[in-house]
């Protein structure tokens, strides 16, 4: 079943074409990794699908429904997650704190059924010896956890995941992996962009490359990585 399907979808800043007539289909419980150079147009992409940029032309549908025209918190409440590049949690909140605020507002939980979400992903997402400290005073990986449980307490049913593994350390990235190889486990349909390679080639089970806002190439993964054109455009290697 194809859980989100982009239809020629285009944004551009002025002159600049920053995505550029990308149809894209993900498939329910799959699992999509997005590479690309700085500045290609990858997170511009997921902004268009949680709506927090409209498209200039084309169409956004989830679960067979147009959401072209949506609002961000529509699209969440319809079970689009998200995380940002740059974690941005309530800082002077406690991290249970902001997992209830997500539980209730993006998921639309009651508040009892919220802070037994809050409890479970504290659990999930190795935070529960953090769960009554500010936000703000996290380590680096708590914040990118923090990040990431943040989307999972309105349960999404499709996940966007943006650069989570920048800034980790190799220890740090593989105990990442570990924690949504167990997300993806339990059903969740995942994109993820990434620039840590051997952590999206540990989970994706299609790799996307954007270049200039446009495909660049797509599909199975070491099949991907190998191709020339990649190699030259991503990894600088000259074929």
């Amino acid at each position: 079943m194809v859980l989100l399907a982009l239809h020629a979808v285009s944004k551009a800043y002025g002159a600049l074409q920053v995505t550029d007539d990308i149809t894209l289909a993900v498939q329910q419980g799959e699992t999509l990794g997005i590479l690309g150079p700085n500045g290609a147009g990858k997170t511009t992409l997921f902004n268009l699908i949680s709506g927090d940029v409209r498209v200039d032309a084309g169409r956004v549908e989830y679960e067979g429904r147009d959401i072209t025209a949506l609002k961000p918190h529509q699209r969440c409440h319809a079970g689009i997650g998200r995380s940002y590049q740059v974690p941005q949690p309530f800082g002077n909140m406690s991290v249970f704190e902001n997992l209830v605020t997500a539980a209730c507002f993006g998921g639309q939980q009651p508040e009892d059924e919220a802070w037994q979400t809050a409890h479970d992903v504290l659990g999930q997402t190795g935070l529960m010896a953090h769960a009554n400290k500010p936000a703000g005073s996290l380590t680096l990986l708590n914040r990118k956890r923090l990040e990431l449980a943040r989307a999972l307490a309105t349960r999404p049913r499709l996940l966007l995941l943006d650069e989570i593994a920048g800034g980790l350390t190799e220890h740090e990235a593989r105990q990442l992996v570990d924690e949504l190889k167990r997300i993806k486990a339990q059903g969740v349909t995942m994109i993820w962009i990434e620039h840590v390679v051997h952590a999206l080639l540990a989970l994706a089970d299609r790799l996307l490359v954007i270049n200039f806002g446009q495909k660049l190439a797509e599909g199975e993964p070491h099949a991907v990585m190998n191709d020339p054109e990649v190699q030259r455009v991503y990894m600088g290697i000259d074929a």
